[in-house]
């Protein structure tokens, strides 16, 4: 699988691939209408970063983007098998009568094929919205293999106020915690740092049922290089020596951009710090 770019499924680029090396993409646009969203900035921002999911333009429908789905997914097994799948760079995959339809029905073929899935969200209320999704895949009796083959992920920044169609940080921390005790793998996604306080204190809320951190910095924005390089040391530093409460060491990926503007080398970073080919899956 060289390279790899079909119509929904592709090899992640640049920063992208810090999050997972191969990606979904069913639609572009995303009502939680970030201000700080990356789609909403640079030379594909009036395509990609609407406040509306749009179907790409490549499918005729919903099933026909299912459809090309698992053709490129059957295609590419073994590759898939063997690194799982994003969703999603380009809108939120868990919206309600928006994407969800579409993300289950794929994470339900993922299931089916042994692939794991990575999923990026900042909704909540997946919860309480009754389709094939949550009532198969979170249920208190899920499909058999969800749980070691399905990851939620968070977005958490602690500004509501940025996020303003978002469910609240505060409810995917509760949505996280729910997850978790039910057998799933979680992890947070601390990017962008608005600041300093208010993503360390994201990290220190979720650490008893959060399996994996990736924490990043916002493109284009100035940081304090000195208050970076403390808040690593203390993020670190967070039962680094003796286990939290789940009897597991709180496993960190800093992000490259984080790591340049800080100044400091990976290899420099302690024994509980990822690299981006950490497998949540297998630890």
């Amino acid at each position: 699988m060289k390279t790899f770019k079909g119509k929904a499924i592709y090899e992640a680029k640049g920063r992208a691939n810090e999050f997972g090396k191969y990606a979904v993409s069913f639609y572009v646009g995303c009502s939680c209408n970030c201000s700080y969203c990356f789609n909403k900035k640079g030379r594909f921002a009036k395509v990609i970063g609407g406040d509306t999911p749009t179907l790409k333009k490549c499918f005729k429908d919903e099933n026909h983007a299912l459809e090309i789905f698992e053709k490129e997914l059957k295609a590419n097994l073994p590759e898939l098998q063997k690194h799982g799948l994003f969703f999603s760079f380009t809108t939120d995959p868990m919206l309600c009568d928006e994407t969800i339809f579409v993300t289950g029905k794929a994470v339900m073929n993922c299931i089916y094929y042994n692939i794991h899935v990575k999923i990026l969200t900042k909704r909540a209320d997946f919860f309480s919205y009754h389709n094939h999704f949550t009532d198969y895949i979170i249920p208190a009796n899920p499909y058999e293999n969800s749980r070691k083959d399905v990851a939620f992920g968070f977005t958490l920044t602690g500004h509501d106020e940025l996020e303003p169609n978002a469910s609240t940080n505060a409810e995917r921390i509760e949505a996280m915690r729910k997850l978790h005790e039910a057998g799933f793998k979680t992890w947070a996604s601390i990017e962008p740092i608005i600041d300093i306080y208010s993503s360390f204190k994201m990290i220190c809320r979720t650490i008893e049922y959060c399996d994996l951190y990736k924490i990043g910095i916002e493109s284009g924005k100035k940081y304090n290089r000195k208050r970076l390089i403390e808040f690593i040391s203390a993020v670190t530093s967070i039962n680094h020596s003796e286990p939290y409460p789940n009897g597991k060491f709180l496993k960190i990926y800093f992000k490259d951009n984080l790591l340049k503007a800080a100044g400091i080398s990976r290899s420099k970073l302690p024994s509980n710090c990822v690299n981006r080919d950490y497998n949540i899956f297998n630890n």
